[in-house]
């Protein structure tokens, strides 16, 4: 499997539907996951093998094993050693590779994006020769280029997983360069693995595939841990808080909360809106507030990870996701678990597997300042979309989804 992020180190709904998938897999008992990203932070969870792509040679150099134990921080173990001496590697002496034939990678999304995707798929093509595997699974399009590579070099079928596309991210205005590397992801795959149906129609209009290869495999949210269950939910008689949490960017919408919001305090002011996150349209929402007169009501606490995000949920009376495109949006199943009743755009792809949820168009303002004004102002509504919604998305486990995954890799490897 080919990741570009894993808990605790998140970034976005990547790395914790990363997380989520490879979790229910290794429920499975009889399924073994390795999961090949970057460069890890040596803290992620051992019921899986994580391995650092910035620490599989591609070049051979002539050290011996105490040096490369030394460097490695002890992660090779003799066996790997001499299997990777016996190797015989192509010729990739004119890369970018340190003192032990490695490429080296950036944080995250940092450095240069386009080469750093590259070397990644030149490395998977030799972590392909090295290892005995039955299925490649690829993550999101930055991994795409690593599971072609792989597949031609094993044979072995590919799954690529589609968590997104560069249609929900530009509005339209897609990358020629990210469009190309979707579509060849796709045009290479035996299966595509799609996080919502939205998401699905996406793949077979846009990018032309096959309906037959292509599979909706919808999110899902893991249990509250202990220390999330201990959060105080606090009562809010006198004033209400309503969130938005995410990245504040043009895919996300979040100018349409901030008009829903207008048009709320227009009917009342002991409503406190927050928006939660950071984004290149975070000093324009500033602004918009400002604009609109009610900078008084509104707050902008920064970007929000770990238990702080889970603060926020059980501190909001009404989560809104208001995406213009939004492939599923895993937040809305975290605030429901939290008890914390929401509302979403009918362009998210969650909207598919949620009832005990208000859904409005992203564009409809009135509609949902409707929403927020009536789960504020309406105890019962309140209790009714807090009870149901804790028990809707108690159903929604990760482990479920990771018998449908296993279920698309037995069809594959019948084939």
């Amino acid at each position: 499997m080919f990741g570009w992020e894993f808990p605790p180190k998140i970034y976005g709904g990547l790395a914790v539907a990363s997380y989520g998938i490879t979790k229910g897999l290794s429920l499975q008992g009889d399924v073994e996951t390795t999961f090949y990203m970057p460069r890890p932070c040596g803290e992620e969870e051992k019921f899986l093998k994580i391995r650092a792509m910035n620490q599989v040679p591609i070049v051979w150099r002539d050290v011996d094993y105490n040096y490369l134990k030394e460097r490695l921080n002890g992660l090779m173990t003799p066996e790997e050693y001499y299997e990777y001496r016996n190797h015989i590697y192509a010729d990739f002496s004119y890369m970018p590779v340190n003192d032990l034939g490695c490429m080296e990678f950036g944080t995250g999304y940092s450095g240069n994006l386009p080469e750093e995707i590259n070397n990644f798929s030149i490395i998977a093509g030799v972590v392909a020769r090295q290892q005995e595997f039955d299925i490649i699974h690829a993550h999101d399009w930055l991994t795409f280029p690593a599971g072609v590579h792989a597949k031609m070099v094993s044979g072995k079928p590919l799954c690529i997983h589609v968590h997104a596309t560069d249609f929900d991210r530009s509005r339209g205005k897609v990358n020629p360069t990210v469009y190309s590397i979707e579509k060849n992801g796709m045009d290479h795959a035996d299966c595509i693995m799609c996080v919502s149906e939205l998401t699905r129609q996406t793949v077979i209009h846009q990018y032309h595939q096959d309906p037959r290869k292509c599979v909706a495999m919808h999110n899902a949210v893991y249990p509250l841990s202990q220390e999330y269950q201990e959060i105080p939910r606090p009562k809010h008689d006198k004033e209400k808080v309503v969130t938005f949490l995410g990245r504040i960017t043009m895919q996300k919408g979040p100018e349409y909360f901030v008009e829903a919001a207008a048009l709320v305090l227009q009917r009342t002011r002991n409503i406190r809106f927050v928006m939660a996150g950071s984004g290149d349209m975070m000093n324009a929402m500033i602004n918009l507030v400002a604009e609109r007169g009610i900078a008084d009501r509104f707050h902008f606490p920064g970007f929000m990870k770990g238990k702080q995000v889970y603060e926020v949920y059980k501190n909001s009376d009404v989560f809104v996701m208001p995406s213009v495109s939004e492939p599923f949006g895993i937040a809305p199943l975290e605030a429901m678990q939290c008890g914390t009743p929401s509302i979403i755009s009918k362009q998210s792809g969650c909207g598919e597997i949620l009832d005990k949820v208000i859904k409005t168009d992203y564009w409809d303002i009135h509609a949902m300042a409707d929403a927020i004004y009536s789960i504020c102002t309406n105890p019962s509504l309140f209790q009714y979309l807090q009870e149901e919604g804790i028990k809707e998305v108690d159903e929604i486990t990760w482990e479920k989804v990771g018998l449908r995954i296993r279920a698309c890799y037995d069809e594959l490897l019948k084939k």
